[in-house]
């Protein structure tokens, strides 16, 4: 009796692990939103990590979470790291790659806690009538891990959310912003 039970279940984990292994070895998660602010705007709000206070989810979930500034002021070069006693900001780090004024920006974003990866994160800004159409994406490789977690939790959703709570509150940094000028 036993021996089939034992079988059914290393058959069943064979089976969970060759789904796992089926899963996208990559992944994107993007969102946007049409801006009333002009693109200058826009991109001075998330060019420089000192004003993302002002519009990052993540920045709200611990408000006395450590903060370092390295490198350039702003642009690329800039560099910010992070490191919460909450799990749910954990600690990383980020650096801008490449800085195109009011066009785009590419951060290189490593999570060290609660789980370790490095993805890209991407921000495109395009003009839109009298506004500014803000696209914000994450992206990169998945190991297995991630993959599995994946199957558990719709990062799309999880993540999505944070990204359209974010882009909300950038707008209006970058509206208020637009209105000063």
């Amino acid at each position: 009796m036993l021996i089939p039970i034992l079988a059914v279940i290393v058959a069943v984990l064979l089976g969970v692990v060759g789904f796992v292994a089926t899963r996208p070895a990559t992944f994107r998660i993007e969102r946007s939103l049409l801006m009333t602010a002009p693109p200058a705007a826009v991109f001075n709000q998330v060019n420089d990590f000192h004003r993302w206070d002002e519009w990052s989810p993540w920045a709200k979930i611990d408000p006395s979470m450590a903060q370092t500034y390295e490198g350039e002021p702003s642009g690329k070069g800039a560099i910010y790291t992070w490191n919460s006693k909450d799990p749910k900001a954990g600690q990383g780090r980020m650096e801008i790659l490449e800085s195109i004024p009011n066009t785009s920006i590419i951060i290189k974003l490593q999570f060290i806690k609660p789980f370790a990866a490095t993805n890209t994160a991407e921000f495109a800004f395009t003009p839109s009538g009298t506004g500014t159409n803000v696209l914000w994406a994450m992206y990169g490789d998945r190991n297995f891990m991630s993959k599995a977690f994946g199957v558990i939790m719709d990062m799309d959703k999880l993540v999505g959310s944070d990204f359209e709570k974010g882009l909300a509150a950038m707008s209006v940094a970058a509206e208020t912003d637009a209105k000063v000028d």
